[in-house]
């Protein structure tokens, strides 16, 4: 008996899942556990593993599109098994003849075409558009994930030749797969899933914010030799190692409490003031940046706040984060000193009033007092809302930071 893979339920606000690839295709055999398909919700992705060994009878979800968890997105089974009328999915019965009909050509069998002796990466519709084009699919170039070629590869395709027919006699015409690869030398990346999700959220936040960024430079050299004081006791007595990031998220937590319009937010014409610091703690991964939360972060020592920031982060690398994960923050810190960039401008994280965001530490002389010093500076920017506060203010609270980096000694008290 077939069977069914759902869309899996990723955290409990999920309301809807796309299915942003398919590693297998119709007819492709299958390992117990091995990775057939990629889908995500918000800034979550997954790999969806299948449930049995077997053959891919039919894929019931396509690429794109979304569907609410535990809808089925494909079956699983033995070649040529038969899929019974009742366990068609609820999303394939809602749809009309079209969707009935790219069902259909979704239960054929694996492609055979070849290029220069490997299959062709087609899918199921645009090979019966190519085929009723008598367009050769082998000379198509394939714009989808790992070259896949796609229906609007082969509507590019059929464009081209349209084009050609009315501009040049028959007996010279260019192969109009030629043309096409020829007007597009970049290679072309699907606008969608997580990378989608972002750009909505940043270009909205610039829209409807009025983003003010203003710049800080800490001077860090007695943090550092803190840092490195504390080392062998830190590690001997809580097995963690205290980074410059963990000293930085206790100072903007301790900011806050005492900055109480910093950590607030401007919804539905009232601006929400937090007595609780739920700190948001960008993590950069290959597909986009996510923001997992840290809640009461205001109730955690330095060694709680260190631990938690790298099990988020681990969490986040390894695609384990829930939506609950990744909500309810009240302000954010984005560290991009790890790739050398300094003073830079961070983008509020809606509907927060503001964000840190922290540069490379980096070593020059200053003045202290009469005596020329090697100091450690950090430089800060602090990007804030400025609908919901000015400037003074929002520099008070950069101060603050301040204070409390350079007397290190403060957060421990």
């Amino acid at each position: 008996m077939a069977v069914e893979v759902v869309m899996p339920k990723l955290g409990m606000a999920m309301k809807e899942g796309t299915v942003s690839l398919w590693n297998k295709a119709v007819g492709d055999s299958v390992e117990k556990g091995e990775p057939i398909a990629s889908v995500n919700s918000e800034k979550i992705e997954i790999d969806v593993e299948s449930p049995t060994e077997g053959t891919v009878l039919k894929i019931a979800v396509s690429e794109g599109e979304g569907v609410p968890p535990g809808t089925v997105i494909c079956y699983i089974g033995n070649p040529g098994e038969e899929i019974g009328a009742q366990t068609i999915s609820a999303s394939e019965q809602k749809t009309g003849v079209e969707n009935q009909e790219l069902s259909n050509d979704l239960n054929c069998s694996v492609n055979q075409a070849k290029a220069r002796g490997d299959r062709v990466k087609i899918s199921p519709v645009a090979k019966k558009m190519a085929e009723a084009a008598n367009l050769d699919i082998e000379k198509i170039k394939g714009t989808g994930p790992g070259g896949r070629v796609t229906k609007e590869d082969v509507q590019e395709a059929l464009k081209a030749q349209r084009e050609l027919q009315t501009v040049q006699p028959k007996e010279t015409r260019i192969e109009p797969q030629l043309v096409s690869a020829q007007k597009t030398q970049a290679q072309q990346v699907p606008f969608s899933g997580i990378r989608k999700v972002i750009a909505g959220r940043m270009h909205g936040s610039l829209q409807k914010t009025a983003q003010l960024t203003m710049n800080m430079k800490v001077d860090v050299t007695e943090l550092i030799a803190l840092q490195k004081q504390t080392a062998d006791v830190v590690q001997k007595n809580f097995n963690n190692k205290l980074t410059v990031t963990d000293f930085i998220a206790r100072a903007v937590v301790l900011s806050l409490k005492k900055h109480q319009d910093m950590n607030s937010a401007l919804i539905e014409d009232k601006i929400h003031l937090f007595k609780q610091v739920h700190l948001g703690m960008a993590v950069a991964l290959e597909k986009g940046l996510v923001v997992p939360v840290i809640r009461h972060a205001e109730n955690c020592s330095l060694n709680d706040l260190s631990r938690s920031i790298k099990e988020l982060a681990q969490k986040a690398r390894q695609g384990q984060l829930s939506n609950e994960d990744m909500q309810g923050s009240t302000f954010t810190i984005s560290n991009l000193g790890a790739y050398g960039v300094e003073h830079f401008t961070p983008v509020l994280n809606p509907p927060e009033t503001g964000i840190l965001g922290v540069g490379a530490v980096f070593d020059t002389p200053v003045y202290v007092g009469e005596n020329l010093e090697r100091r450690s500076i950090l430089p800060l920017s602090l990007t804030f809302d400025h609908r919901v506060l000015d400037g003074t203010p929002a520099a008070a609270f950069l101060q603050t930071v301040k204070q409390y980096l350079e007397v290190p000694i403060t957060m421990l008290i």
